[in-house]
């Protein structure tokens, strides 16, 4: 009887080594493909051990570097940077079927984006419409998305005007990122060229961008770059990074879609320059709301704060190394257990977990190889 229950637990586990669990997450990773990437990969992570399975690519593409996730989960859009509404006509934004058992992509289908050099895409709450952030056209694009799963057609295109203090980096408009706010009502566009972050009204059936007439957008400090904008999940507060100036900026927003300063901090500990060299990049709130993250490229550092839920003012917690090179991007699982820096240019992925209680970042000593990696998207199997 105990070696039949011993054959038993062993068949077991040999076959979980090759089975999905109930805690498993698909991770989706962005690259760029100017080196050895060839598109987007995907890995599995176990959301109980933090361990992730090793990456591999499902789906070819040129400098997939931005993925969103439709919120009924069954597909994913991915942007081209490189692409050109001139150069590559019906080209530059591609909707793929997830299969949730397998983790496979399949092509639906390809559009422009409607401008050139699209950095930043997102899904509004609804599913309808798809939203663009077009650095290098300087412009906000929206498209319809179809019941299917596919791009349906170009609704919005608003070009943005002026430049900023910057020569070289505020020339012009660059739109760096696109939000749908909790309400789904507006959609905020913080434009690095400009130092200043847009609200425009969503007809999120249509897909229909206008001019928010209530406010003329918010303006920030001359210089600073407004890069990435988080909302917070539970109060209405919202904190944009900028990436000339290494800063975060905390709002109050009201019913209109006005912002109201409340705070800037430094990315970095307290009393240090910014060393040439050093931007920010990514913005998140961990799920409890209790915490914000942001990340350093050049530093290459995560920084965390503590942040009061009545006042949405920001506590410097610490700085960690992310143990890689230029964390364009990183992740929290929606657990809010693990954290994930995508370090673009040492072709990694490394893995931290958060302290629910403290919020500080935990090093697993985990670094998962991908190449050039620089966004990460997570959903759940089933």
């Amino acid at each position: 009887m105990n070696l039949l229950r011993v054959i038993f637990f062993s068949c077991v586990m040999l076959s979980s080594l090759h089975a999905v669990t109930p805690t498993d997450s698909f991770v989706y990773f962005g690259t760029y493909t100017a080196g050895a990437s060839k598109g987007i990969y995907c890995s599995r992570l176990d959301v109980a051990t933090g361990q992730l399975s090793p990456a591999e690519l499902v789906a070819p593409a040129q400098d997939p570097a931005f993925l969103a996730l439709h919120p009924n989960g069954r597909f994913l859009y991915a942007l081209d940077e490189s692409a050109d509404v001139k150069r590559t006509p019906g080209q530059g934004l591609k909707a793929y079927a997830l299969n949730p058992t397998s983790g496979t992509l399949t092509l639906l289908n390809e559009i422009s984006t409607g401008s050139s050099g699209a950095c930043h895409l997102a899904i509004d709450a609804t599913g309808q419409s798809l939203l663009l952030a077009n650095y290098g056209g300087g412009s906000v694009s929206a498209m319809t998305l179809l019941p299917d799963g596919r791009l349906g057609a170009l609704a919005s295109l608003i070009q943005h005007q002026g430049k900023s203090v910057n020569p070289d980096r505020q020339e012009g408009p660059h739109p760096h990122g696109v939000y749908p706010s909790p309400n789904n009502r507006f959609v905020f566009v913080p434009d690095l060229g400009l130092d200043a972050v847009f609200c425009y009204l969503l007809d999120a059936p249509s897909a229909k961008l206008t001019q928010n007439t209530m406010i003329a957008g918010t303006s920030l400090k001359a210089g600073s770059g407004p890069r990435h904008l988080v909302f917070h999940p539970k109060q209405p507060f919202t904190y944009v990074i900028n990436e000339l100036f290494c800063t975060v900026d905390a709002f109050h927003y009201d019913a209109a879609g006005s912002l109201n300063h409340l705070q800037t901090i430094s990315t970095l500990p307290p009393g240090e320059s910014v060393p040439k060299g050093t931007s920010t990049a990514e913005i998140q709130v961990h799920p409890n709301g209790h915490f914000l993250y942001g990340s350093n490229r050049g530093a290459n550092t995560l920084v965390a704060y503590r942040i009061d839920e009545k006042s949405g003012q920001l506590t410097y917690l610490e700085s960690v190394p992310t143990l890689g090179q230029t964390p364009r991007h990183f992740a929290l699982d929606p657990s809010g257990t693990w954290l994930l820096s995508e370090n673009q240019d040492s072709n990694t992925v490394t893995v931290f977990r958060v302290d629910p209680q403290t919020g500080r970042l935990i090093t697993t000593g985990q670094r998962l190889t991908v190449p050039s990696p620089v966004c990460a998207v997570f959903v759940p199997t089933s």
